[in-house]
């Protein structure tokens, strides 16, 4: 290929004086940085391939970062993080303290607005526009939205704005048919009609439509993109990609290629994972509901999006008409979920910690509220490592917390896991009910053992001692035993406290008869959180004893690797180690 042309380009302005070839070439080594990069450190691939063409055809037509750009999710950010001053940097992709994977405006300013759920930018860009506007300020407002987050709620609340405007935003409708998983729902398909029904849809909420659009033919984009750059007001440029474009791996296993880990940057070849006797607890979940859906027919279980992730893949294969995939659609799952609950049936609404917030209203109003029998099987609750604050689980404690009527479960391995599904699956809980689990493998390697209810409400005493109790949440009971093995002190006790709400009222007032001091360690915000929830309980109670409490400072938590983080936030076993020594000699 000759003189390496990314290696001279440290902003946008270094390639805008470059020939057709030139581009070419630039567009080619860039997808290349992209592969060896996300090889190495993960990362989400598949997006940032498909708009490499879309990427540098931007940032030569349009004088960013003077003119906004915002880039829906973020997903697809790698090429314009390496061309806006990042490339050297770029080897720390999402580790601590280094370059986040989602666009971040501490970072750079050609970032203009933090991204890392979907479906923001439209409505982040009218702002910035209506913002200009009112200055008299007349520059044109880019965002990049790809076909699943525009069919997302919040996206057509601003589609429906935007046409009441003269805003002068171009959207452009990176359409690829996919979002993690295949796109669903009727736009879907509708994107795929004639142009002319596709541009009437469009002219229905007062918007100009161009295209369909080759997104990788890079001449053909960039004079598109200097065409609308002298057009003004509210205008939608449609253009079709393929995720993965470029890696042939990558362009067949779409789905895998979104965010692979670490793989051989030539084959595509995915690294050996973690030993086949462990499994994740989102395959726990996905596995559990296969078994219990085959025995009640009064089941059904909602994804927003994230079959996947969530690992119902083969419970869709097996009853399509029961495990729905909605879309980027939070708050229709959980309301939907709350309907089914209504005639009767028993659905388990399967989503990210992180995504449940987008639908908190709902399960405020339309689940809690109306006292409905719900089952929320949060998935990465906790750290979730390298996609950092964005997609930390560390919040739903207190706002689920703070609901009437809500029952909220942390089980501390798969089994248990398991029997709370089970005994969930018996008949219609009377009220909502959240299941906590974290992101990553669990520590059973027998963790299929036969059904059996279990009480949801109480907790566990793993380890007898009489000085420092030690309650722990969820999964962080294995770094608790672990350090309490390792310390071997006869003062040490440790609870596992199983439910959070409500709170075992047995056990605690035994825990706070029998021990001097309480430690209560959680993977979650200590604001409003578990810890929070047991010094309410002692101070009605009219216990006086030390409580402390470990878990996240009320600060958002960056990227990095989870353990690195847990041991920054003190909840490694070694971290354990420590807190536990200075409680006792205190």
């Amino acid at each position: 290929m000759g003189q390496s042309l990314l290696a001279t380009i440290s902003q946008p302005s270094d390639f805008r004086s470059f020939d057709m070839p030139a581009l070419v070439q630039l567009a080619d080594e860039l997808r290349l940085a992209i592969i060896e990069i996300v090889a190495k450190r993960e990362g989400h691939l598949g997006a940032s391939l498909g708009v490499v063409e879309l990427t540098v055809a931007l940032h030569y037509v349009f004088e960013t970062p003077e003119v906004p750009l915002i880039w829906d999710v973020g997903h697809q950010a790698y090429g314009h993080k390496i061309l806006t001053g990042r490339r050297k940097d770029f080897d720390r992709l999402r580790q601590w303290e280094g370059i986040s994977g989602f666009p971040k405006r501490e970072e750079s300013p050609y970032d203009t607005f933090g991204t890392g759920h979907s479906s923001t930018s439209l409505s982040a860009i009218l702002g910035m526009a209506l913002a200009a506007q009112r200055l008299g300020d007349d520059r044109p407002h880019l965002a990049v939205i790809g076909d699943a987050s525009i069919a997302s709620g919040m996206a057509f609340e601003a589609l429906n704005h935007l046409g009441t405007t003269q805003a002068n935003v171009l959207i452009i409708l990176n359409d690829n048919a996919m979002g993690i998983d295949p796109s669903v729902g009727a736009l879907k398909s509708f994107f795929q009609k004639e142009k002319g029904d596709i541009a009437q849809f469009f002219a229905a909420l007062n918007l100009a439509y161009e295209g369909p659009v080759d997104g990788h033919d890079l001449p053909l984009l960039l004079s598109t993109l200097a065409t609308q750059k002298d057009k003004k007001g509210p205008r939608v440029l449609h253009i079709r990609t393929t995720k993965g474009k470029g890696f042939p791996w990558a362009e067949q296993n779409q789905v895998q290629a979104h965010a692979p880990g670490k793989f051989d940057p030539l084959t595509g070849k995915l690294n050996p994972a973690t030993p086949d006797q462990q499994v994740k607890f989102q395959d726990v979940v996905g596995k559990t509901l296969e078994e219990l859906f085959t025995k009640n027919n009064t089941l059904m279980a909602i994804t927003p999006a994230m079959p996947t992730g969530s690992g119902l893949v083969n419970l869709m294969r097996a009853f399509p008409d029961r495990c729905l995939d909605v879309g980027i659609a939070e708050q229709h799952a959980v309301t939907l979920a709350a309907g089914m609950a209504a005639a009767g049936f028993t659905p388990f609404c399967v989503i990210y910690a992180t995504f449940l917030q987008r639908a908190l209203d709902q399960v405020m109003h339309d689940v809690a509220l109306q006292n409905l029998g719900v089952v929320f099987c949060i998935d990465r609750a906790g750290l979730v490592g390298h996609d950092g604050a964005t997609h930390h689980g560390l919040y739903d404690l207190p706002f689920l917390r703070s609901l009437p009527n809500m029952t909220l479960l942390a089980p501390r391995d798969e089994l248990q896991l398991r029997q709370q599904l089970y005994t969930l699956s018996q008949q219609p809980p009377a009220g909502p009910v959240a299941i906590r689990y974290p992101r990553g493998y669990g520590v059973l390697a027998d963790w299929e053992l036969p059904f059996e209810e279990v009480s949801l409400t109480q907790g566990t005493c793993l380890r007898a001692g009489n000085e420092l109790a030690i309650l722990s949440v969820g999964t962080l009971a294995t770094p608790v035993a672990e350090a309490c093995n390792v310390l071997e002190r006869h003062a040490l006790a440790h609870y596992d406290l199983g439910c959070i709400k409500p709170l075992d009222a047995n056990l605690l007032h035994h825990v706070f008869s029998a021990h001097k001091k309480i430690l209560v360690v959680e993977e979650n915000c200590l604001v409003g959180g578990a810890g929070s929830a047991v010094l309410e309980w002692a101070n009605s109670h009219g216990y006086t004893q030390t409580i402390t409490l470990l878990g996240i400072p009320d600060v958002y938590v960056g990227h990095g690797a989870t353990q690195v983080i847990k041991q920054n936030m003190g909840l490694t076993t070694t971290a354990l180690i420590d807190k536990i020594r200075t409680l006792l000699t205190r």
